[in-house]
């Protein structure tokens, strides 16, 4: 093993695929934009809070992807590689979903079989059955060690998981109408079921008493941290940080339907209150004018 303080932290390099990829969407998603005003002139096709989105999304991606995480998750910590993924499938995918105008998402569908097949995807049973299913696949060490071995097929993976978690979060951010999202209560459930299969991946990672992943074991020691110490830190990543996560959103998703609530309640009692009022004036004004 080469020692700690030999083992250079990964020099800077672009990866251009990445900045291809990432700029590619960039310039799509603002000639969609620009052509969707020409044909709707004064209307807002897509709202300020939608582009920051969107923008926010190819950040977080450009971070997953690029120098240092890429490099290091690559070639040196198994931790890295969590944190890829959880940046790509917790934060991208809802942001993505986030930052889609409801036209664009109907334009990249389409009204045939392609919106037909993401609704049967996106359903809540289905949506978590068929990401928690590609997550612990993803974790398989087979799996892993030839993600590690071939980059092209590092890609594929991260697109896999990209396209499977932007359909586990459309039942709670669906830019669809055709699509529709789940009630709130429902999404907060939704969520919470998230959080309990990951358990078993990470409960594997955090307490095994020898690297699952050999390939991880012959890279060198970055910073000293061991194999074992580095495949523990990605289960409790993937646990806690995770888990804290999505329990973020479900705080979000209740206190923004108990303000909706709350402001729906309040203008039901100022209808009837002013019902109530006209009421009164309009007894008022046809009682006899003996009564008056």
């Amino acid at each position: 093993m080469i020692p700690a303080a030999a083992v250079p932290f990964p020099p800077w390099h672009p990866h251009l695929d990445v900045w291809g990829i990432i700029g590619a969407l960039a310039v799509l998603y603002a000639l969609s934009v620009r052509r969707e005003r020409a044909r709707r002139p004064g209307e807002q096709v897509v709202s300020p809070a939608q582009v920051r989105a969107f923008a926010g999304a190819l950040g977080v991606m450009f971070l997953a992807s690029d120098w240092p995480l890429h490099d290091v998750a690559e070639g040196y910590l198994y931790s890295a590689h969590m944190v890829q993924h959880l940046l790509l499938t917790m934060v991208v995918a809802l942001l993505l979903l986030a930052g889609t105008p409801a036209w664009m998402a109907r334009n990249i569908l389409g009204r045939g079989r392609g919106l037909r097949a993401v609704r049967a995807l996106s359903r809540p049973v289905t949506g978590l059955v068929q990401f928690n299913i590609i997550l612990v696949l993803s974790h398989w060490p087979l799996v892993v060690e030839a993600t590690v071995r071939h980059h092209p097929l590092h890609f594929v993976a991260h697109a896999v998981l990209l396209g499977s978690a932007v359909l586990m979060w459309m039942p709670v951010a669906s830019p669809l109408p055709e699509i529709r999202r789940i009630q709130p209560p429902a999404q907060m459930l939704y969520l919470f079921l998230q959080t309990i299969v990951p358990t078993v991946p990470a409960s594997f990672l955090t307490f095994n008493s020898h690297p699952l992943y050999k390939i991880y074991a012959t890279f060198p020691r970055l910073w000293g941290i061991s194999a074992l110490t580095d495949q523990q830190t990605a289960g409790l990543i993937m646990k806690i940080v995770g888990g804290l996560y999505l329990w973020l959103i479900i705080a979000i998703v209740f206190f923004r339907w108990y303000d909706s609530e709350d402001r729906r309640e309040k203008a039901e009692k100022a209808s009837a209150g002013d019902v109530l009022h006209w009421h009164d004036v309009e007894q008022e004004l046809l009682a006899p004018p003996s009564t008056r």
